[in-house]
């Protein structure tokens, strides 16, 4: 196909193919208590499905940017959902926990070609300011994402069982490879013959890892993204068994969060070109700090009690509030990171996600090594993780950007 310019279409499918990695974490949350009692296993273990699908995103984002500033984009997409497609069927079918955590992990090396080769198609077509722009815009519109699929398999699990949210997901891969076939054309006009080789591609991450600004745009947004995953691994415990909201209803819950960073999307996408990346970064980091302190002294105190609306109520409201301060950083934080390296922001996506979703599973890993049939862990993660990407900001990417 021909190289392809912006437009909405194509907008609308980079939108779909970053919201892969939501989409797939989100969908069966609501089947995760069901799913320990079915197979007969713990919560850590049936939280690791989780860590282990970030944990396959962390790696193969090291793998997808090299490969397409080698290769093109698109080829590198395509062949990702096919082996996306095959690893959710698998998953449909497994007959242990061990079995479907190891499905989840080559699920997740197959749709991180989304998130991290449709971030470098942004970068491809657009300037640095405009592509905080369409970044935002498509945060906002990858939360209509999570605002449906948790109420959708919520549903299809009281229905169907807890296996058919993964034929859900099959289904998306094959939606979203047929759109990416007839409406995607190739956007790498500077293809790097020796992208693959050893020593270049360690250049390429040495060079990322010490450019002082990128690797203070990285850890600030890993850190406030740690703070929202693990909030996505503990909500269904906290929701459902801590809490006592039936499966079905959880999506609705799930929806308020995901309303929260929407409306931060939108918000970033208006404010970024009068206020610039910085500001918004660090108006976010203030808020994702605010907002988990006080979930923190809301949990801890004994505000929001067990089997009220009351305390869903509460919980819910300062989520959705860090979840709107998040959406002002991740978007920010991803242009101002990518901006430096036109010939590089294959590997440069691939090094930033990388680092993000490590940090997300270690800490959906801690949350649920911690879980003590309380809501304490969760509150106490999301306040550390918005402190730790406010320190970040101020001391790492505050001084960079001013030289």
């Amino acid at each position: 196909m021909s190289n392809v310019t912006p437009s909405r279409r194509i907008a609308v499918l980079l939108t779909l193919l970053v919201a892969f990695g939501p989409v797939c974490t989100d969908l069966y949350l609501a089947s995760l208590p069901d799913m320990a009692r079915d197979l007969a296993t713990t919560t850590t273990m049936v939280q690791l499905t989780l860590s282990a699908f970030v944990g396959g995103f962390a790696v193969a984002q090291l793998v997808y940017g090299p490969l397409s500033d080698r290769f093109g984009r698109r080829p590198m997409i395509l062949g990702g959902i096919v082996l996306y497609v095959a690893a959710s069927l698998y998953c449909v079918v497994a007959p242990s926990i061990e079995a479907l955590i190891a499905g989840r992990f080559v699920q997740a090396l197959g749709a991180c070609c989304g998130p991290v080769l449709g971030r470098a198609v942004v970068r491809d077509l657009f300037a640095s300011e405009q592509a905080a722009k369409v970044m935002s815009y498509m945060a906002s519109a990858m939360a209509l994402g999570p605002l449906v699929a948790p109420t959708v398999g919520g549903w299809f699990h009281t229905w169907f069982g807890w296996r058919s949210n993964f034929v859900l997901l099959a289904l998306f891969g094959i939606v979203l490879m047929v759109l990416v076939w007839r409406m995607l054309g190739e956007t790498n006009r500077h293809k790097d013959p020796r992208a693959l080789d050893p020593g270049r591609m360690l250049g390429n991450f040495r060079e990322l890892l010490t450019h002082r600004l990128f690797l203070g745009y990285v850890l600030t947004m890993t850190a406030a993204f740690g703070g929202l995953f693990s909030f996505i691994s503990a909500s269904s415990f906290v929701l459902i068994d801590v809490m006592g909201m039936e499966p079905r209803f959880f999506g609705l819950a799930f929806a308020l969060a995901s309303a929260g960073y929407l409306i931060g999307g939108f918000a970033g996408a208006r404010l970024t070109h009068r206020f610039g990346v910085d500001r918004m970064v660090f108006a976010g980091t203030i808020g994702c700090t605010a907002t988990g302190f006080a979930l923190a002294a809301v949990v801890w105190s004994g505000l929001a009690k067990p089997g009220g609306m009351d305390g869903v109520a509460m919980i819910m409201g300062l989520v959705m509030a860090y979840f709107i301060a998040c959406a002002l950083v991740l978007p920010n934080a991803t242009a101002g990171a990518i901006a430096p390296f036109p010939r590089a922001a294959g590997a440069a996506s691939s090094a930033m996600g990388f680092i993000q979703m490590a940090g997300g599973a270690v800490a959906g890993w801690l949350v649920g090594h911690f879980h003590d049939g309380s809501a304490r862990p969760l509150a106490a993660m999301m306040a550390v993780m918005g402190l730790a990407a406010l320190l970040v900001y101020l001391k790492v990417v505050r001084p960079a950007a001013r030289r």
